[in-house]
């Protein structure tokens, strides 16, 4: 049976992406085949369609890091044909073929159900953006966070990761400062929770000072860089730091000072690799707190022929909230 699917390929001269009708037999071997419905667009899936940062390393490929859809045949005793799926990481998309098209087989060790309250469409609103700002939430919360501890800083708040996290710090009652670089988006980032917007050049120059004003318990960071370094020197005695990405670098540029005068921790948030069980937990969390009503604004639908364009701009910073993609429209 033919599907339609976004392929990657590469010649001498460039890289190019199209859509094209392949054949099941055409798939990786995986041991749970599945009909996808809905997947999401992400900063690596940008890369992977640009072929920037090496991430892809065989053509033809086709991207796509997460997805979600019904299982159609199964290989696998923990899954069966009817099984509401989702996948995020473990590779796909990236070594594996991922969920930029409308089929896939992939190992069942990679995927977790789909939780009762989510639909597969709320699954990629989502998405790897969303897990990973749930994990990051949970980290900060085992460390000892408590809204009575003070507010939480939300770098790169307009992107997928920060408007996620914006929203469950807000379900969770927390206190919730944005930092963001596009100030057009100050009104959407109120209505999902924040109570305070900073520009992003707050923090983008460092200060030579070690340690500054304590005035956050806890950040989320997906900046990295100079931003990073200089929130370090705020953190409340005792906080902690989730840093989930690199978009301002991934350089340093700080001293030991926050971790030894102030007892700050940083906790490094991974999504692709992360244990099943750690995934199943966040999800269900997900399921609990989400407020995809308020949410809807943000989600950015997308058929197959758009994503090349979507990936240009994702890479530019142009993309608020989330894009998704419909593959069964």
């Amino acid at each position: 049976m033919s599907f339609r699917a976004l392929v990657v390929t590469k010649n001498e001269t460039a890289i190019t992406a199209t859509v094209e009708r392949l054949e099941e037999a055409d798939l990786p071997e995986g041991d749970v085949d599945i009909d996808i419905e809905w997947s999401g667009l992400n900063y690596k899936d940008g890369l992977c369609l640009s072929g920037a940062g090496g991430l892809v390393r065989t053509y033809p490929h086709i991207p796509g890091i997460d997805f979600s859809g019904t299982v159609s045949a199964s290989r696998n005793p923990l899954f069966s044909a009817g099984d509401k799926v989702i996948l995020t990481g473990f590779g796909v998309g990236e070594r594996w073929w991922g969920g930029f098209a409308e089929k896939a087989s992939v190992k069942g060790e990679w995927l977790v159900k789909l939780p009762k309250k989510l639909s597969t469409r709320q699954a990629m609103i989502i998405g790897t953006a969303g897990l990973t700002a749930m994990l990051a939430i949970n980290r900060l919360e085992g460390d000892g966070l408590t809204p009575k501890k003070g507010p939480v800083l939300v770098t790169g708040a307009s992107g997928g990761v920060g408007s996620i996290a914006i929203s469950l710090l807000a379900a969770l009652g927390y206190e919730v400062v944005a930092l963001t670089g596009r100030p057009e988006n100050e009104a959407a980032l109120r209505a999902l929770g924040a109570n305070q917007i900073l520009p992003r050049e707050t923090y983008m120059q460092n200060s030579p000072k070690p340690l500054l004003e304590q005035r956050f318990a806890g950040a989320i960071d997906s900046v990295g860089g100079e931003v990073l370094a200089n929130l370090l020197k705020h953190i409340n005695y005792g906080g902690g730091v989730a840093a989930i990405g690199l978009a301002g670098g991934a350089n340093l540029p700080t001293s030991v000072l926050p971790f030894i005068l102030r007892a700050v921790s940083l906790f490094g948030i991974d999504s692709v690799m992360q244990p099943i069980e750690a995934r199943k937990r966040a999800w269900a969390r997900i399921g609990e707190l989400f407020d995809f009503e308020r949410f809807e604004t943000m989600a950015n639908e997308l058929g197959l022929e758009q994503l090349p364009d979507w990936a240009d701009r994702i890479l530019a910073g142009e993309v608020t909230g989330r894009a998704i993609l419909n593959l069964r429209s």
